[in-house]
């Protein structure tokens, strides 16, 4: 049965969850930020941001993004489900439907539809499409439901994003939770929709592709290696974004350790012909020769 463009719109109790998803992280970092100036935050607040930034960060980009989405390279069922658990703790959604919207995002890219172009607006591309895109998995994602593991994960997916708080408020108290939890949550969702916004605005564009994708080292360096875009989108399996030596990315080294340990297989590179080929200087010499 085809689903209908009304069916996939939000509903309204939708809506209002995702404003105060979004809202409710920024009050609690002007808060926070409140209590640093007066000089009532402590290392080990800042510890658990830090370490819950980066777990769930990581869950994104390797997990969520690079592993589901893009199938980039193989694991067991216990590594996935681990990556997967992490990436629910950043609050970004069930599992399949962000790999769902990301291979709709890819199929469209920067098209009508597009489910976060900047063609629209930056603040549809960053923050806006949330409130009213949903791609449809059984149409971009239908071959992730085959999965009991994805299945598993994405049906308790709200189980581990609440974990991901409970644990600082264990360790750390209300104040822990406000870091840790809340501050956390607001710094992730905010860098990887810049991925979406600023990379396709902001950076330099060494491949050619059929989008407004672009490199941004700074989105690159806080997003653990998502912000070489263009890369992404000139080769969308490699499980490497950064291809140069000077393209830091932490998702990358991560992977290779995993491999050279076995943990992670058939991990997914780029021929460095295939690199030559697509590259914009080269794609330039080909049209000038053809014309």
């Amino acid at each position: 049965m085809e689903t209908t463009e009304q069916e996939l719109e939000k509903s309204l109790a939708e809506k209002i969850l995702v404003f105060i998803g979004v809202v409710a992280p920024l009050i609690a970092t002007l808060y926070a930020i409140t209590r640093l100036w007066q000089r009532y935050v402590t290392w080990s607040d800042i510890v658990l941001m830090l370490v819950f930034y980066v777990i769930s960060g990581l869950g994104i980009t390797i997990g969520f993004h690079r592993m589901l989405t893009h199938k980039s390279f193989e694991t067991s069922k216990f590594v996935k489900a681990l990556f997967l658990i992490m990436g629910c703790m950043a609050w970004e959604g069930n599992p399949i439907t962000w790999a769902s919207t990301h291979i709709k995002h890819h199929a469209h890219s920067d098209q009508e539809d597009d489910p976060h172009s900047p063609l629209v607006s930056l603040w549809h591309a960053h923050v806006g499409w949330i409130f009213t895109e949903v791609a449809d998995p059984e149409t971009y994602g239908s071959w992730l439901r085959k999965d009991p593991v994805i299945v598993w994960v994405d049906k308790t997916w709200w189980m581990w994003g609440l974990l991901g708080m409970l644990i600082p408020f264990a360790i750390g108290g209300w104040s822990g939770l406000l870091w840790g939890g809340a501050v956390r949550m607001f710094i992730t969702h905010h860098i990887t929709w810049s991925v979406n916004s600023v990379c396709h605005t902001f950076g330099k564009r060494p491949f050619r592709t059929k989008d407004a994708s672009r490199n941004n080292w700074l989105v690159g360096l806080l997003a653990f290696g998502e912000g070489w875009h263009n890369n992404h989108h000139a080769f969308p399996r490699s499980a490497f974004h950064g291809m140069e030596w000077w393209q830091f990315d932490l998702s990358s080294i991560i992977i290779r350790t995993l491999e050279s340990a076995k943990i992670v297989w058939n991990v997914h590179r780029i021929k460095p012909d295939d690199k030559q080929k697509r590259s914009a200087g080269m794609a330039l010499q080909a049209d000038a020769l053809e014309s």
